[in-house]
């Protein structure tokens, strides 16, 4: 994630924040839509539930009650009742309801593929019913069936040929497999048949509306997260880092930062003030002894030059501008190098002093050096060299007794 490094605190955090959010409302999203499959499924079942049960209890209770009704007007028979009271139950609705059995007496009435396998398995009697999702014509929908049984008044026309209304015996001959039921058989069951696209349509209004819901209310937590977290985490170190810049550049230590809580910010932030101070108060001793060394250079009798090891004078005081023949301003970042005839000889006692020296404890080397200035004039001179180490680089004294002028 070579990307993601370079990024500023505060866009990782929004990323961050941004990812959480789509994570958390994709997960909502599925499982919302698992709980909705799960609830229009169980309605599915418990609607087609409740119109096979009426539709039964219609067929039950026209049975028991008809008597030479049905002869004089066929639309009186129990199972054409029931038949046209499903109809008027399902009339606005995407529901398919009929009346389906193994032995039926209306083509109409012949059961398909899954409603045979329901009705030999209702025939058993080990179950009352049985739903299930299928394709159908390339359509997945669902199917619902509740089985039907032989009520002492379904006898009536369906139990023996011989004691059948005339009616009957006129349109089903004897020998009609739709005759001889027993009481307790199963003579058929209630079939129920819904789109899946119907049932999917609601759970698409459901899920549409739970969304929203959820993720409003997953944004406000993301905001107001975002907010204390901002507040309480980003913002302090943002604080912390621009300071921590604003030192680099400036070099001033008298910055605080201030501390609002005791946690680990707040212990950061008290920390990098504990150290502001330090470095503040060990700055104004440096510079204290700078200015002491800066004194003590200046009331010597001899030329003093401080450099770094490449050469480039940092400190020279008024008997170093005389000896060199330039003023102070002008000799710093020249090369102290530059006014020695022997320079390799100055360069390796430099180097051995740098080397040995200050592990073997060796007194500086007292040499006789040739100096000549910017004006021509050669001046002998005896040179002690020091070293003080500092963080980055050695920075090397050298003390220049004049012994001669030989201008």
């Amino acid at each position: 994630m070579s990307w993601f490094a370079p990024l500023k605190l505060s866009a990782k955090f929004n990323l961050i924040m941004s990812c959480l959010l789509i994570t958390l409302f994709l997960a909502a999203a599925f499982f919302t839509y698992r709980r909705e499959q799960t609830l229009i499924l169980k309605v599915a079942v418990d609607n087609a539930r409740n119109i096979a049960k009426q539709i039964i209890e219609t067929r039950d209770y026209i049975s028991s009650v008809v008597r030479g009704e049905p002869a004089e007007n066929y639309a009186l028979v129990p199972q054409v009742v029931a038949t046209q009271v499903a109809k008027r139950m399902t009339r606005d609705t995407k529901y398919y309801v009929r009346q389906v059995s193994l032995r039926y007496r209306n083509p109409a009435n012949s059961p398909d593929a899954f409603e045979t396998e329901q009705l030999k398995k209702f025939a058993g009697k080990t179950v009352k019913e049985s739903y299930k999702v299928v394709e159908v014509n390339g359509k997945r929908v669902f199917r619902y069936m509740q089985s039907m049984v032989a009520e002492k008044s379904c006898l009536e026309c369906h139990g023996a040929y011989d004691l059948a209304p005339l009616f009957i015996r006129k349109r089903f001959p004897r020998g009609h497999y739709s005759y001889n039921y027993k009481l307790g058989e199963v003579i058929g069951a209630v079939s129920v048949m819904v789109p899946m696209s119907e049932l999917y349509r609601e759970i698409g209004a459901n899920l549409k509306a739970d969304l929203i819901y959820r993720g409003s209310i997953f944004l406000v937590i993301i905001l107001i997260m975002g907010t204390l977290v901002r507040r309480t985490i980003i913002n302090p170190i943002k604080m912390l880092s621009e300071s921590i810049i604003q030192v680099t550049r400036t070099g001033s230590f008298a910055d605080r930062l201030p501390k609002r809580s005791n946690d680990e910010i707040g212990q950061l932030i008290t920390a990098f003030n504990d150290m502001m101070e330090e470095l503040e108060r060990k700055i104004e001793q440096s510079r204290e002894s700078e200015d002491r060394y800066r004194k003590f250079i200046e009331i010597a009798k001899s030329a003093v030059v401080t450099f770094m090891q490449d050469g480039k004078i940092v400190i020279a005081n008024q008997k170093a501008e005389e000896l060199l023949g330039l003023s102070r301003r002008e000799l710093l970042g020249e090369s102290v190098f530059n006014f020695f005839e022997n320079v390799e000889r100055l360069r390796d006692e430099v180097s051995a002093y740098l080397r040995i020296g200050e592990e073997r404890e060796v007194p500086p080397p007292v040499t006789l050096q040739r100096v000549r200035n910017v004006k021509g004039f050669v001046h002998v001179v005896e040179v002690a060299i020091s070293v003080t180490r500092t963080d980055h680089q050695p920075m090397i004294t050298a003390i220049l007794r004049e012994m001669s002028n030989e201008g």
